[in-house]
């Protein structure tokens, strides 16, 4: 199969909290507060770490102080 059309795989809670270097608390909050990219299969969840990184770049995780410093300027 050629890289470019390679199909990326599920990422799982653990291995995302590892990508970002923060807790299974944080994650779960993003979640449910700030629309991280997640997707519920069954119990668990599951990630596409290129959304999960987009979402980052577009200021998803940044904290409340931020966003609202950015917005003052």
């Amino acid at each position: 199969m050629d890289k470019n059309n390679a199909i990326e795989k599920w990422s799982t809670l653990k291995e995302i909290q590892e990508h970002l270097g923060v807790g299974r608390e944080t994650v779960l909050n993003w979640i449910s507060t700030r629309n991280m990219p997640a997707y519920k299969v069954g119990r668990l969840w599951k990630f596409k770490i290129s959304e999960v990184d987009d979402w980052i770049r577009s200021g998803g995780a940044e904290s409340r102080k931020e966003t609202k410093r950015k917005s003052e300027s």
